[in-house]
């Protein structure tokens, strides 16, 4: 079969299932025929920075919740095979053709592919921690460890926070990261 009649098609999944349906499929694959129709099964994830216990913890999660992008040519029996496979809903498709599977478009395609490679590169640091002007906060790393301040001022851009501790009596600021404090 020619790379050149595969196309991208995704599949509906359960929810919570999309790392099952992509094992079924890598499964099949090896075991049959399959990987005649089916080249890639991609699940689009990105990481994510937490802060649990004082430590940074990197978490990956589904950038598209409940879909698994394959890359097939679906000839023949190849869409009945993957539409009834465990934990599979159906294929995306246009509503117009319920039957029919829509292939996504290539620009669509580059899209999603492109913002994975970009998130991947980046791993520009999430935080599922928001903070609030006057908040008071911890300091858990650094010179100043121990201490407790009031946030004065909040730089989401640059994950940054300017607190305001009492040192000796006397307010000083300090200018901190989002993973150098807890909220008390």
């Amino acid at each position: 079969m020619s790379e050149v009649s595969k196309k991208w098609y995704v599949l509906r999944a359960i929810s919570g299932k999309e790392n099952k349906v992509r094992e079924a499929i890598e499964a099949e694959i090896k075991n049959t025929d399959l990987g005649q129709y089916v080249s890639q099964v991609l699940i689009p994830t990105e990481k994510i920075y937490q802060v649990r216990n004082g430590k940074k913890v990197v978490k990956e999660r589904n950038y598209l919740p409940g879909y698994v992008l394959v890359e097939a040519e679906l000839s023949g029996e190849v869409a009945h095979y993957l539409r009834n496979m465990t934990n599979v809903i159906g294929f995306l498709s246009d509503t117009k053709k319920a039957d029919a599977p829509t292939p996504l478009r290539q620009s669509e395609v580059n899209r999603i592919l492109g913002s994975v490679d970009s998130l991947e590169e980046m791993e520009e640091e999430r935080t599922s921690i928001s903070f609030a002007e006057g908040e008071a906060v911890k300091v858990t790393d650094g010179p100043f460890s121990g201490f407790t301040g009031v946030i004065e001022e909040v730089n989401n851009d640059k994950k940054k926070l300017k607190i305001m501790v009492k040192i000796f009596d006397r307010k000083t600021p300090l200018e901190l990261g989002f993973l150098q404090v807890e909220k008390e």
